[in-house]
């Protein structure tokens, strides 16, 4: 895996070759448990670097096109499977709870729930209070810019932009970690307000 801006933060990728961007996978290490969002298929080089980084205590979907290799790393680990509310009745595997906005389940991380993506109540995440982790709606095609979803994907156009804003509102953004392309690892929160002045202005 790779190290990410800060030293308890790790990635692991996969290059998809319809959109020409990679796909990622992220570690956070903690005192109480590591915690492991959207996992992608493990090498055998990182499942060895996974757990060698101690336990693994949650397993977090931002939405429903995510769960990836989820049911199996939960099975190798043991760790408990958190879903987002706004999909429960309908999400693919079960899990062991479902995180909505604002419910203060892990210490130090944030919950933000997202309108208009192309799944209902997708995720996003804020670490420490500085690092912004997205699913599918935010993600990055060329580096150091963000963007969105097409328009065609999206369930509601207004209500993704809105949720977008909510984001590009948070104090202290510095990092901003995308399921899906560039990670974005310094000025997150001036990155996050170029991409609201670009659909604005679109």
């Amino acid at each position: 895996m790779k190290t990410l801006h800060k030293s308890n933060l790790y990635c692991w990728s996969e290059f998809d070759e319809d959109r020409n961007i990679d796909f990622h996978s992220y570690l956070w290490v903690r005192e109480q448990g590591n915690i492991v969002f959207d996992p992608l298929p493990l090498s055998e080089h990182d499942q060895r670097h996974l757990l060698s980084l101690g336990r693994v205590s949650h397993i977090i979907i931002s939405n429903s096109d995510h769960v990836r290799d989820a049911a199996l790393l939960a099975a190798t680990t043991e760790a408990k499977l958190l879903g987002p509310a706004g999909e429960k009745h309908d999400f693919p595997i079960a899990c062991s709870a479902w995180l909505e906005e604002g419910a203060n389940t892990i210490e130090g991380l944030d919950v933000y729930c997202l309108a208009g993506s192309k799944t209902p109540g997708e995720l996003a995440f804020v670490i420490d209070g500085d690092t912004l982790l997205t699913g599918d709606l935010i993600r990055a095609h060329r580096g150091g810019a963000l963007c969105l979803l097409p328009d065609k994907k999206l369930k509601d156009v207004e209500l993704a932009v809105e949720s977008v804003k909510r984001l590009a509102g948070i104090e202290g953004i510095q990092a901003i970690l995308p399921g899906d392309g560039w990670p974005v690892f310094r000025a997150g929160q001036q990155v996050l307000a170029e991409l609201v002045a670009s659909l604005q202005s679109s």
